[in-house]
């Protein structure tokens, strides 16, 4: 299997643009038939979308028969229904372009939605078992209560507890909503008291941080100890980070699925484009 990073300009590939804003691909090395391909890639910008549309091309014009790719962070999956009229399905839309690829397979991490996945043709969801060890190791954390962030979330925080050998009781958190607006107002836990425990929260994808942020109120009211979080998709908005760590996390943790961030003694990072 011959493997390209899709990321920017290497010894494999070229990437640019034209004045007029059109992206270019140019590979640097020949393929044949015979050849197996996988392509890293992260799609953060429609440019990185058409960058894969345009190499797959250029692949394809070289006979290769065999691609696949690996997309840790699928684009648009959270925009997976019709909220209102006059929006469009996104996620249908992406799905769409990348199935006009005819890929021999897709590989994503830890998908938001079984939408995008069912909607992907072979795709393969992976899942992030392996991170998360790796986020304990690097924290030293061994005793400590597994927390869910929500209801949504607890049937993957499940299986989670079972795939890293977690024997405790997990908590859950709980969004208290105004009645009359919908909107979210606080968060709670399903907990009478954590006794000092350390709390490491699970989820898929931090945006700005403000469901964990509430969380880690309510964990500290059930008398959490030390607090920790790791995500799939650290995206990370509005200075998330700082404000994470102002919140009280000891430590938080994503891959690099959305972009590389150095390490330090507060955020910890798991490769996954390790091949």
């Amino acid at each position: 299997m011959k493997t390209i990073h899709l990321f920017e300009t290497n010894e494999t590939v070229e990437l640019k643009k034209f004045a007029g804003g059109e992206c270019h691909v140019k590979f640097l090395i020949t393929f044949s038939e015979n050849d197996k391909v996988r392509i890293n890639t992260r799609l953060n910008s429609s440019d990185d979308v058409m960058n894969l549309c345009l190499a797959v091309n250029a692949l394809r014009n070289m006979y290769v028969n065999y691609i696949e790719v690996f997309i840790p962070y699928i684009p648009y999956a959270r925009q997976d229904r019709v909220m209102v009229p006059g929006e469009p399905l996104s996620i249908k839309v992406f799905a769409n372009i990348l199935n006009s690829l005819n890929l021999n397979k897709v590989i994503v991490f830890d998908a938001h939605s079984e939408v995008s996945t069912a909607l992907i043709n072979n795709c393969q969801n992976t899942a992030n078992y392996d991170m998360v060890n790796d986020f304990l190791k690097k924290v030293k954390l061994t005793d400590y209560v597994l927390v869910s962030p929500d209801l949504g979330a607890y049937k993957k925080v499940d299986k989670l507890a079972q795939k890293i050998n977690y024997k405790g009781n997990i908590a859950t958190g709980i969004k208290v909503r105004d009645l009359a607006t919908g909107q979210i107002v606080k968060s709670d836990v399903n907990t009478d008291s954590l006794n000092g425990k350390a709390c490491i929260i699970v989820d898929d994808i931090c945006d700005g941080g403000r469901t964990f942020i509430e969380l880690a109120t309510a964990l500290k009211v059930k008398n959490a100890g030390d607090l920790y979080f790791i995500a799939s998709h650290g995206i990370f908005s509005h200075n998330a980070l700082d404000r994470l760590k102002e919140a009280g996390y000891k430590n938080v943790g994503s891959s690099n699925s959305i972009s590389n961030i150095e390490e330090n003694e507060f955020y910890k990072q798991y490769n996954l484009f390790q091949s």
